[in-house]
């Protein structure tokens, strides 16, 4: 961890991701993690929350809006919702929330399966910056983390789950388009 920046322990924040869901969400929503960090963490909320809780995952690979500057990351998965999306109440899990990029590429593709009737967002972290106008319904503990930093979150063998402030890998931006 970066020494001058606390971050807060992941496994106190999913118990406070926990407190603030139980008994708010819907007893048949279903989870769909964001890879994945946030796909560890549906995993978890499905076991911890009361109900039925169907569980899928996301990719956001394809529908990011920076694909065409970053190319496709050499780790991506096949997204897997093995549910009906159309009409279901749905909890959008991912780990830390800052600039609101993957949550908007993550809708995008969940209405390429269909039309939910609800979508909420549940995160681990919510560390402020955000670059388009999102809000998470539950967030586990938010922090201040200066730009130049990341908030990691990693899984040992055991899955126990640890965040970090690591240095940011400098991002490419888009340029502007010309119009024609």
């Amino acid at each position: 961890m970066t020494a001058d920046v606390q971050v807060p322990d992941a496994e106190s924040a999913l118990a406070a991701l926990v407190e603030r869901m139980r008994g708010a969400v819907a007893q048949d929503a279903a989870l769909v993690g964001i890879y994945s960090g946030g796909a560890w963490l549906a995993e978890r909320l499905a076991t911890l929350l009361p109900g039925a809780h169907a569980l899928g995952f996301i990719d956001v690979s394809y529908y990011r809006d920076d694909y065409a500057i970053s190319g496709l990351k050499p780790n991506a998965r096949r997204s897997s919702l093995p549910f009906d999306v159309a009409n279901a109440s749905i909890v959008l899990v991912d780990d830390v929330l800052y600039t609101g990029r993957t949550v908007r590429a993550a809708i995008n593709e969940l209405f390429d399966w269909g039309r939910p009737e609800r979508i909420e967002l549940a995160v681990l972290v919510d560390r402020g910056g955000r670059e388009l106008p999102i809000e998470a319904t539950y967030v586990g503990a938010r922090v201040a983390v200066a730009r130049d930093l990341t908030v990691a979150l990693s899984r040992d063998a055991n899955g126990a789950l640890t965040l970090a402030a690591e240095p940011a890998r400098r991002r490419a931006r888009a340029e502007p388009r010309v119009a024609r």
